[in-house]
């Protein structure tokens, strides 16, 4: 008589559902893993596709080529569209039901417009490859457009790009798009030479990159403008409401011509985990114990950027990889723990610190007691983000890449690919 195998669906190739995924390579369990794109998505670069500084294809790689070795795994391109817990199946877009033993739920997370979803037409997030590449088209299709346009004041707003948001993502996209326009402006464009782009970051706290020491998140302000809060957002520009002083709270409205938004300034969990019926945060994340299962149902687990796990210094781990990766580690081992009926440990996250460049050969890094800013913090950023790429022929490249961009200040991937009537939806300006 064959002897059952359990089945653990994982739905999500990101970081976390992946390395769940290989970590139960070698356990008696069907692996049915399931994403609604074909290709793992190395995220933390993103930034550089849209900023034109390297491919797509050069920081994803197809899911079915990483787990290709793995007997005991397939992997299912297709979208989730409702999840029951209490009779352990999911029901997919094609109308498919798969049963599942152990579920690992490893959505990620969307742009958040923060109960502004009008905002989304103007100010483009950065999430997946779609978002990245009408970001690059957009920001380059401005460049276009100015060095053709007659009249100052327009073109004073196309060569004015706006990012709100002051976290990595923000602080990253803001040096980048900064570095993009200084120097292709400056060889490319004949009639921009004169000119000078204006990058403005918009954060709504007192710094930007608060996660890390307040003397390291200064580096990054010496070269980012910062303002306050988002009011409004419309196809010309932005609308603040900018702080004059702490001890009289008073304010001023602004409003800054702009034609190129772009938006980092947060996510939240899809809309997948509000099917469940469990209890989540504000972010629409999956509160989870302390095992990363779902509070009542043992056998599904959440991790990643879907769920809210808060450790033992009361604060919810940050939707950023490393986490990721050690919770899909973490839930493999457990699900092989619980198979076994041994007692399952609790989750503990090793912070091994935190990166985030900000511009050319400027960078800073927290690693506890050994704190790094400049061109040194840098290379540490640059070698942690090749070593974590998924397979050696990407390293390769983009290690390749990244030395002909630093030496020759050129961007490779400078396309657009799409109509000009597609790229903006109102600025006459433009078209």
């Amino acid at each position: 008589m064959d002897t059952y195998i359990p089945h653990v669906v994982i739905v999500g190739g990101g970081f976390g559902g992946l390395h769940a995924a290989k970590a139960l390579s070698k356990s008696k369990v069907r692996v049915t893993l399931i994403d609604r794109t074909n290709h793992h998505l190395f995220q933390p670069l993103l930034y550089q596709v849209a900023m034109a500084g390297l491919s797509p294809a050069e920081i994803a790689a197809p899911i079915r080529s990483i787990l290709a070795q793995q007997k005991n795994t397939c992997v299912w391109m297709s979208e989730v569209k409702n999840i029951d817990l209490k009779q352990r199946h999911i029901t997919l877009s094609q109308g498919n039901n798969i049963a599942y033993d152990y579920l690992v739920l490893a959505t990620g997370a969307k742009t958040n417009y923060f109960a502004h979803p009008e905002w989304e037409t103007h100010a483009l997030g950065l999430k997946n490859i779609q978002d990245a590449i009408r970001v690059r088209e957009r920001v380059l299709y401005a460049l276009e457009c100015a060095e053709k346009e007659e009249n100052p004041k327009n073109k004073k707003s196309m060569l004015t790009f706006i990012v709100i948001g002051g976290g990595p993502t923000g602080v990253e996209l803001a040096g980048a798009l900064y570095e993009l326009s200084r120097f292709i402006m400056a060889r490319d464009f004949k009639r921009l030479k004169n000119e000078s782009a204006k990058v403005i970051l918009i954060e709504g706290g007192p710094r930007v990159l608060s996660s890390f020491p307040e003397h390291l998140s200064e580096k990054a302000l010496k070269s980012l403008h910062t303002h306050t809060q988002v009011i409004d957002v419309t196809a010309q520009g932005i609308k603040i409401r900018h702080a004059n002083s702490a001890i009289n709270n008073s304010s001023e409205e602004a409003f800054l011509d702009s034609q190129t938004v772009l938006f980092g300034a947060g996510v939240c969990a899809t809309s997948l985990t509000q099917t469940l019926g469990v209890e989540l945060d504000k972010l629409k994340r999956v509160i989870v114990s302390e095992d990363l299962s779902i509070p009542g149902y043992p056998e599904a687990f959440a991790i990643g950027d879907c769920a809210a796990f808060t450790d033992v210094q009361k604060k919810v781990l940050p939707g950023i990889a490393p986490v990721a990766i050690q919770q899909g580690k973490a839930v493999a081992r457990i699900i092989i723990q619980t198979m076994q009926g041994k007692k399952r440990e609790s989750f503990t996250y090793a912070n091994k610190g935190s990166l985030a460049t900000i511009g050319r050969s400027r960078a800073i890094a927290d690693f506890g007691k050994l704190q790094l800013s400049g061109f040194l913090a840098w290379l540490m950023w640059l070698a942690v983000h090749i070593f974590m790429l998924i397979g050696f022929r990407n390293r390769l490249i983009v290690m390749i890449q990244w030395m002909w961009l630093y030496f020759t200040y050129q961007r490779g991937a400078r396309l657009i690919t799409h109509e000009a009537s597609s790229l903006y939806n109102k600025p006459k300006a433009f078209l």
